[in-house]
């Protein structure tokens, strides 16, 4: 594609070096990271950290912030380029339209299992060894790929994504434009279990796990269901691989969680909130809206909206980072404080 193309079709084209080269007009075969790009791709440039790569870059072309500097560098290299406020967007535009996922055509593998009493929608593709049981519902468009299980009464929205060896249980409700990755299981029994004298005596997991429309669930993830009541996944919400939500739990809008996020049972994530690698929450707390708890942050209490989080027990983040700058003079403190003690002592 011709560069200008590009620009054209992902929506970036108010500034740029073709108003005032417009020879310069590269054609783009490929995207690639600006650190190893090669003549003939496209690339970007976000933040500071990156922008020492303009001057070292084999890109033809560059995504540039609206910075006059690094747009005033590539035109002295050569370089075509476009602007914007978010280049990584622009540049995650740009990778669509020399990419997209592997989808099968619509059709039904021969080894496929589907219970007659499953009902299945339009432009479907089931692929092998697959299992519809008894009364789930699949949409129009789904796309199912090997070896999923979909258990009895399973709603499975229009153009939803099961990738190889997931698994829905039973009474689940998935919406439209969902994508759940291979290994995840949506609506597992929950942890619940009561101490009895003789031991842990089972509690029936009778309630259901929803997920709402244009969520996504990564590989080996687990989305249990509750006692009673429901699991909640909002709309627009995004898991990393390997994160575990709790039965009872509810998940606002919007939500982003890094891998090997585990929470507890009725954990409450508002809105917006960002949870990245291998935080911890525990039984019943909130995350308020917006809020960010930083990597192996461990919550024991509730979070407010906006406030970001750090550490084991999380800590308001500033708070912490004072706390680390004293934990690191601690052998120094305590050297200071036994030689006080010894001076006391003596008087």
């Amino acid at each position: 594609m011709k560069f200008s193309a590009i620009a054209q079709a992902i929506g970036i084209t108010e500034e740029s070096s073709l108003s005032a080269f417009p020879d310069r007009d590269p054609d783009i075969a490929g995207v690639a990271a600006v650190q190893t790009a090669a003549p003939g791709t496209l690339s970007y440039i976000e933040g500071e950290k990156f922008a020492k790569y303009v001057e070292t870059t084999a890109a033809s072309a560059l995504i540039l912030p609206k910075n006059e500097a690094l747009q005033a560098y590539a035109n002295d290299r050569n370089i075509a380029w476009i602007s914007t406020p978010d280049p990584r967007l622009g540049f995650a535009r740009a990778i669509a339209l020399f990419y997209q996922p592997f989808k099968p055509s619509p059709s039904i593998h021969s080894t496929a299992i589907i219970d007659p009493a499953a009902q299945i929608g339009d432009d479907v593709s089931i692929g092998a060894h697959a299992v519809i049981q008894a009364g789930a519902k699949v949409g129009t468009g789904v796309c199912i790929h090997p070896n999923v299980v979909v258990y009895p009464n399973a709603v499975v929205g229009d153009r939803t994504v099961l990738h190889a060896n997931c698994v829905i249980h039973e009474r689940t409700r998935i919406g439209a434009d969902c994508v759940i990755h291979s290994g995840a299981v949506i609506g597992s029994e929950g942890f619940g279990f009561v101490p009895t004298a003789a031991g842990w005596e089972k509690m029936e997991q009778s309630g259901i796990t929803v997920l709402e429309d244009g969520v996504e669930i990564g590989c080996n993830s687990a989305v249990d269901r509750p006692a009673v009541g429901e699991t909640r996944v909002r709309r627009g919400t995004k898991l990393d691989n390997l994160v575990h939500v709790a039965h009872g739990c509810e998940i606002g809008q919007g939500v982003v969680m890094a891998a090997q996020v585990g929470m507890a049972g009725g954990v409450t994530v508002e809105d917006q909130a960002i949870l990245a690698g291998q935080v911890g929450i525990s039984n019943q707390a909130r995350i308020g809206k917006g809020a960010i708890a930083t990597a192996k942050a461990g919550i024991h209490s509730d979070v407010k909206p906006g406030e970001i989080v750090t550490g084991i027990p999380a800590l308001p983040h500033k708070a912490f980072l004072k706390a680390s700058a004293v934990f690191s003079r601690l052998p120094e403190m305590h050297r200071t404080l036994r030689k006080l003690s010894r001076q006391a002592n003596l008087d």
